[in-house]
């Protein structure tokens, strides 16, 4: 047997498709001495009974390139490596049996359209062409993306090692890893059962066997083995070889040809857990137990499309576990909790369509830094508090596979694992009505019933107006003409502190946090390419303390940015402070006049100015009120000990009763932000944008003498110019729904997509943001000289385009 290594620059760590796929990219970039240990065979964990289906189109244009680029290495790797690899470019069916499902297919269609992926509409007769076994009585339309396919899971792994070790890499199978030496949080190398390895970088691909590992060294990795199961049968006449995979979402089942046969498997609504008292020790190349009864329902399902599959022979009912995640997306990324720690894993049974891609990003990250692109909706920090819960984990990751094949409404929330974290208001707010979403855990309200009337507060989605338009209209009224309360105790907050709390917060922010205690600063933090990482904003409390407030979600992320850019040998700390305090934003014309009901203080504008901060006393308790806002209206957010929310809202709901305060929540706030042009992080701006794109630039500090980290690419951008500029979209029919990802058009050529979209309650119209790009470069006069439509559902929408906020509190109209 070879022997070890003694040393290495980095561990690959699992040698499925993912871990092979990181090892052979690492071997092209140049890093010749990464090792990858398996600690059976390879492809023996779950990658050798995987289906293979190789789709591309998701939701995210970031993650759909990433599959795109699976499909451009499957393409050519059998002629590098010469080994076969089962790859077919088959193209992949879709099918809608229904009015919804139809109208969900054309939008995936104008999404893939956007995205540059092609995507063909079918007639049923059409569809069937492609796919004769089936019937098609209850089909309304088809999709076919003529450049998926499938592959042999094993095959396709083998090749990838091999392009590994041709490239440098060096691979060892029968060598578990026992350990990871970890000295003052700095990985020093690996522990196996034949040796140590030294080395400061590990790459984590350990499928379903990753959580358990690597939470031994403090990494929280949110996944959750699930049994799947397919079946594969003998050959049936008149299966070709070039048969298209086909997905049946609305009898929640696929299909692929196999040696003249079918390969058939389902995402069933009650799917069962596996090894919940932990993995067997001697789990490799192992299946479980066909289980028939829990299969016959997908079965059922199945023979009403495919009647042949009533006479064929079956080989095998496969029962293989796979990682499923809490949110369907995989994982990726430097754990938060462990420097030089990276993951992949989590890929929720389709790890064949993102070995390719998610080795290369994989690979890109931890040889240069950073992703190649932002990959938000599949980075390891999304997660948060609720996901170090494994009871939490499954029950959302059992509602996440049921979901798999299930409608994606637009705004549609997850039920399970709720209540999970709440605010000290969530019984006052349950009793005004609220229907509540969930983010990161935290139970937020979304909008609010009039229970007088017998509205009732439960979503109620489609792709047309929803139940809660009218509620939410309401909502926004109030923000624009009275004043309205949200809680927003769900914020991530942070305490900055030390002697360089101002040089390190000055380094790490683009625009001017060296301000004096009392000043309140909306910030960008940037990457190296100028990309926007963090938005936020800063509270200086004193010389030597910032507040600092971000989104929900982004909670992990942030502070993860934040501490590890901290340069080195500067005295500060950084603390999450999220759970001791409560936040609700009073917002409104009104706002000032509730406010001075209830507080002794001066909150006039003379002492109390927009971009500020005070501690006020309300009900006898202290509040730290920051003046700002993300409606567009006057207004403040109050941050007080959560043991103080209740009297707080008690005192201004009562003061505001005659002056109309009401309750409002989140989509009211997405309604109001939308017509006053505000980005949100994670759609609209993200590490993919610079301030300069998104029409940020004034809250970068470039006319001050002072660096930050991205100043310098900022600085090179400006002088060349931009090449997409953030723009704003309206359109005259109000019956037309704006969600993202509709195509823009600009004179007929496509030029970019909506990154957010909505309805603006005061403006009476559907709202859209997104990108005009143009390789040639973008600014103010070639956006307003152009024609636009944009493509919904596949038909072309005439729209205005806008580069100023739509609303303005003072005109109380749209401005063009």
């Amino acid at each position: 047997m070879k022997e070890l290594p003694k040393t290495a620059k980095a561990v690959v760590i699992g040698g499925g498709i993912v871990g092979c796929s990181t090892a052979y990219h690492l071997a092209k970039l140049g890093w010749t001495d990464t090792v990858l240990l398996e600690r059976k065979k390879l492809t023996s964990g779950t990658t050798f009974h995987a289906a293979g289906l190789v789709g591309q189109l998701r939701s995210n244009a970031n993650i759909t390139e990433l599959l795109g680029y699976s499909v451009d290495l499957y393409n050519r790797l059998e002629e590098e490596t010469g080994l076969g690899t089962g790859w077919k470019m088959n193209g992949g069916l879709r099918l809608a049996c229904n009015e919804a499902r139809w109208e969900e297919v054309k939008r995936q269609a104008t999404t893939a359209q956007s995205f540059g992926l092609e995507m063909q509409l079918l007639s049923p007769s059409e569809a069937r062409d492609l796919w004769p076994l089936m019937t098609v009585e209850d089909v309304i339309g088809a999709a076919f993306l003529p450049t998926d396919g499938q592959a042999n899971p094993s095959d396709i792994t083998q090749a990838l090692a091999k392009g590994a070790r041709m490239a440098g890499a060096s691979i060892f199978e029968d060598t578990a890893v026992q350990d990871i030496r970890v000295e003052d949080g700095k990985i020093k190398g690996v522990q196996t059962d034949r040796g140590f390895i030294e080395c400061e970088i590990v790459i984590c691909c350990a499928g379903q066997w990753t959580r358990e590992f690597a939470w031994r060294f403090g990494v929280n990795v949110p996944l959750v083995p699930v049994q799947h199961q397919y079946i594969i049968t003998e050959a049936i006449d008149g299966v070709p070889r070039d048969l298209p995979t086909l997905r049946d979402p609305d009898r929640l089942t696929y299909y692929k040809e196999e040696v003249g046969g079918l390969v058939m498997g389902g995402y069933e609504p009650n799917p069962i857990l596996w090894a919940l008292d932990g993995i067997p020790p001697d789990f490799h190349y192992s299946l479980l137990p066909s289980d028939f009864e829990h299969f016959e329902p997908m079965m059922k399902q199945a023979l009403g499309r495919v009647p042949a599959l009533e006479r064929a022979g079956i080989k095998e009912l496969v029962n293989g576990p796979e990682s499923f995640t809490p949110d369907g997306n995989f994982i990726l990324g430097e754990a938060p909790e462990l420097k030089n720690f990276f993951v992949g894993a989590g890929f929720n049974a389709f790890g064949i369509a993102s070995g390719g891609g998610a080795g290369m990003v994989l690979a890109e990250w931890v040889a240069k830094g950073e992703p190649p692109y932002d990959l938000w909706a599949a980075d390891i920090r999304r997660f948060g508090r609720p996901h170090f819960d494994t009871d939490w984990i499954r029950k959302r990751t059992v509602e996440a596979y049921g979901k798999h094949y299930t409608m994606a409404w637009p705004l549609e929330e997850h039920k399970s694992g709720r209540p999970y974290r709440t605010s000290p208001l969530y019984k006052r707010l349950q009793d005004a009505g609220a229907c509540f979403g969930e983010k990161l855990g935290w139970e937020r309200p979304n909008w609010f019933a009039d229970l007088s009337s017998g509205e009732v507060p439960e979503d109620i989605y489609s792709f047309s107006r929803p139940n809660w338009f009218n509620a939410v209209a309401r909502e926004h009224k109030a923000v624009r003409e009275a004043a309205v309360l949200i809680d927003q105790t769900s914020f991530a907050k942070f305490a900055l502190q030390g002697p360089d709390a101002e040089a390190a917060l000055s380094w790490i922010a683009a625009n001017d946090v060296a301000k004096p205690a009392g000043s309140l600063t909306y910030t960008q933090m940037l990457n190296d390419r100028g990309g926007i990482e963090c938005d936020l904003t800063v509270a200086r409390i004193a010389a030597d303390d910032y507040y600092i407030v971000t989104g929900t979600g982004f909670a992990t992320h942030d502070f993860d940015w934040i501490r590890r850019n901290i340069p080195d040998g500067m005295k500060v700390t950084l603390k999450d402070i999220t759970e001791t305090m409560s936040v609700q934003s009073l917002m409104g014309p009104e706002a000032r006049k509730i406010l001075e009901r209830v507080t002794s203080d001066d909150v006039s504008n003379d002492a109390f100015p927009f971009g500020t901060f005070k501690s006020i006393k309300i009900a006898g308790c202290a509040v730290r009120a920051l003046r700002i806002t993300y409606v567009g209206e006057l207004g403040w957010e109050l941050h007080m000990p959560v043991e103080n929310a209740a009297a707080v809202y008690d005192a201004l709901m009562t003061a505001g009763k005659d002056l109309g305060l009401v309750n409002a929540g989140y989509r009211a706030i997405e309604s109001c932000r939308l017509e006053k042009g505000y980005r949100a992080w994670g759609a609209d701006i993200g590490p993919d944008h610079t301030p300069l794109e998104a029409g940020l630039g004034w809250a970068a500090k470039l006319k001050a003498d002072i660096d930050f980290k991205g100043r310098a690419a900022l600085e090179k951008q400006k002088q060349t110019g931009v090449k997409k500029m953030f723009s704003c979209f309206t359109v005259e029919d109000p019956d037309i729904m704006l969600f993202g990802r509709e195509t823009i058009y600009r004179n007929g050529q496509r030029v970019g997509w909506l990154s957010s979209g909505g309805y603006g309650h005061t403006i009476a119209k559907s709202i859209g943001y997104g990108y005009i790009r143009n390789a040639a470069g973008v600014d103010a006069e070639f956006v307003r000289g152009g024609d636009y439509e944009l493509d919904v559902a596949l038909t072309r929408v005439p729209c205005q385009v806008h580069l100023g906020p739509l609303y303005d509190p003072k005109m109380l109209r749209i401005k063009i």
